[in-house]
């Protein structure tokens, strides 16, 4: 923790296509309302004041150690913006807030996912983690990755009520939830599966923002 209050990452980096980002960029947070707009029937805004801190890691065990290390806490009305690469993908930053706090409800969106995440959806769900889980993929889900699909099958069947799971033509990546202590919503560009490639993600600790994504998956209709 520096002196100002944010945390450094302090993150080796090693870009080719352009200057590493500085350590510690902070905008302060604009005077102006927090407010959901649906533009037409087919897309919403969301208008949101906020501070805002920059990161770049390349491990997932660094990024991990760093969101736990000792009086760092997710702070409200603060949007963690993050460069990554290596083995970090979109559960990388769901973790970081699990250890943070158990979850009464979290939505997940993404195209795909690897058999190994569903694994440890189901082990957060064992563990008391994540109370309730709603699951949005691509509509490829059923048929290219069969084998995790009948695993999320599974694990919904071994647990009435859990929640649902979306099929639906969907590429967004966004993982929103609330717990005892803060909401929260993550854009990523990075699907729930491991890559070397370098992905963007933000953390925003703002209930708004969880019920605008809540809100909007609720509606959507499955084609299963």
């Amino acid at each position: 923790m520096t002196d100002n209050g944010f945390f450094d990452f302090d993150f080796d980096l090693d870009l080719s296509a352009g200057e590493p980002l500085p350590k510690e960029v902070v905008e302060e947070k604009p005077d102006k309302p927090q407010k959901s707009i649906r533009l037409n029937s087919k897309v919403e805004k969301y208008e949101l004041s906020t501070r805002y801190i920059y990161r770049h890691a390349f491990s997932e065990t660094r990024l991990l150690d760093a969101f736990a290390a000792p009086g760092f806490h997710f702070e409200e009305g603060v949007s963690y913006n993050l460069l990554t690469g290596g083995d970090i993908d979109a559960l990388s930053y769901l973790k970081a807030v699990i250890r943070q706090q158990r979850l009464d409800h979290c939505l997940v969106s993404t195209w795909c996912m690897a058999a190994e995440d569903v694994l440890q959806f189901r082990e957060w769900i064992e563990e008391g983690h994540i109370k309730h889980l709603d699951i949005y993929v691509g509509e490829i889900f059923t048929g290219s990755y069969k084998t995790e699909y009948s695993m999320l099958k599974r694990l919904y069947g071994d647990y009435p009520g859990l929640g649902r799971i979306c099929v639906f033509r969907n590429h967004s990546k966004i993982m929103a939830g609330i717990g005892a202590k803060f909401a929260f919503g993550i854009q990523t560009s990075a699907n729930i599966n491991t890559n070397p490639r370098t992905e963007q993600a933000c953390i925003t600790i703002d209930r708004g923002l969880y019920d605008f994504y809540k809100n909007y998956f609720d509606g959507i209709n499955s084609f299963e």
